[in-house]
């Protein structure tokens, strides 16, 4: 369910964007529109920032109910603003949850799994993160559609985009309701029952110990997987959906087609992932995605460049979300969940479910303004070109950790940075 909410909550805004921008009289400012798309990344930020230190203290559990009630509440204020500031204070509040939700999710499900499916069972998290993310799409086409039949697109301004949001209403409260009767996770109690016997040693553990050098290669790894997951550039296509396939030649009604058939696309390559993971491992997955990706945005960079139109622009489009959900987008939750030591997990999990954050943030209020400097060729060129840096790095650092216990990992990247 949390993987479920942070997906709806993150996509939903790609669809309501043409129409509260209309509300809101932001339509033609870059930087407003990359504001409102950019504020619940900050909270993701602030989200993520807390999740590890607050977890080793009180527990995973208590803070995944935590990101449930902040997503029930969002999903209520968002639509019921009618000031662009509160609007952004709402999408805040979400992004928080999206934040907690994203660094604990993943670590709870590593931390009660066995280590033979591990990696299926963490990719399950970013199965519900894409299902969540076809339902935000799903949702926002059917709101969309039935106002154009009715041609009303004043109410899809007045209050369509306001439906988009509400609709995560029940998911969330349903997610508060099951958080309650989950069990705490056992390192966590493993953990407390270390603390009461060695408070000192407990006392240490922190953001000051995953600085030590001892650590740094491992950090530096989950950092650089973190970051380059979204700086990939395959997360715009989600938020700007619109200017993506309306460069492409398509209005409204295509547009919206095209961006649930990416989002079948993401579920059924996720669903790949599930079986792949284990099969192929993580090392394999992680650098397929960075070249794969690659070559497509070098491709796609290409088409806009010569003004290529419909739908050999949709099957590129397509190939990215696949790529991606079949790699990238699981491999790197499985892989942050499972590099670090019991000791330090919660905080190095925030730490890095905070750099990836930072990534995403930035990703998406530049691009906008990226787009507008460089063109969508221009663009997609220098995401490419991140992803061969991203490929060269991981081929060098990023080891393979499928079907290895948590304890083994930690003694043999232990050794390794040492």
């Amino acid at each position: 369910m949390g993987g479920l909410l942070f997906g709806y909550d993150w996509v939903v805004i790609g669809g309501a964007k043409p129409f509260y921008e209309l509300y809101f009289g932001i339509a033609d400012s870059p930087f407003m529109q990359g504001l409102a798309m950019s504020t619940a990344l900050l909270g993701c930020l602030v989200g993520a920032m807390v999740a590890g230190v607050a977890a080793d203290r009180y527990g995973r559990k208590p803070l995944l109910t935590t990101s449930a009630v902040l997503f029930t509440v969002s999903a209520v204020a968002t639509g019921l603003f009618n000031d662009f500031t509160l609007f952004n204070v709402a999408r805040f509040v979400g992004g928080v949850g999206i934040g907690v939700a994203s660094a604990l999710s993943p670590m709870y499900i590593a931390e009660v799994s066995p280590a033979a499916i591990r990696g299926r069972m963490v990719s399950l998290n970013q199965m519900t993160i894409v299902l969540g993310i076809l339902s935000a799409q799903i949702v926002n086409m059917l709101l969309a559609r039935e106002t154009s039949v009715a041609e009303s697109q004043a109410w899809n301004v007045a209050w369509g985009w306001r439906w988009m949001f509400w609709a995560e209403t029940l998911p969330a409260a349903l997610f508060l309701v099951m958080s309650c009767f989950i069990p705490e996770s056992p390192v966590f109690l493993r953990l407390k029952g270390a603390a009461a016997m060695s408070h000192h040693r407990r006392q240490e553990a922190g953001l000051k110990e995953l600085m030590e050098p001892k650590y740094g290669r491992v950090l530096l790894l989950g950092l650089v997987i973190a970051v380059f997951q979204q700086w990939c550039g395959t997360n715009v296509i989600f938020n700007y959906a619109q200017e993506i396939f309306v460069g492409a030649g398509f209005d409204v009604d295509g547009m919206f087609i095209n961006i649930v058939i990416t989002g079948i696309a993401n579920v059924i390559f996720t669903i790949v992932a599930l079986y792949t993971i284990e099969r192929w491992g993580r090392r394999t997955l992680i650098l397929i995605g960075a070249g794969g990706l690659g070559l497509i945005y070098l491709t796609l960079g290409t088409c806009y460049f010569l003004e290529v139109k419909g739908f050999a622009m949709v099957c590129l489009v397509v190939a990215a979300i696949s790529v991606y959900a079949m790699t990238l987008g699981p491999v790197t939750w499985t892989l942050l969940a499972e590099i670090f030591p019991h000791r330090i997990r919660g905080v190095a999990m925030a730490t890095c479910t905070f750099a990836l954050w930072v990534g995403c943030c930035t990703l998406t209020f530049s691009f906008p303004s990226m787009n507008s400097a460089l063109g969508s060729s221009g663009t997609f060129w220098v995401y490419s070109a991140i992803c061969l840096c991203a490929f060269i790095f991981l081929f060098r650092n990023c080891p393979e950790t499928k079907g290895k216990s948590l304890e083994q990992l930690e003694e043999e990247l232990s050794k390794s940075g040492s």
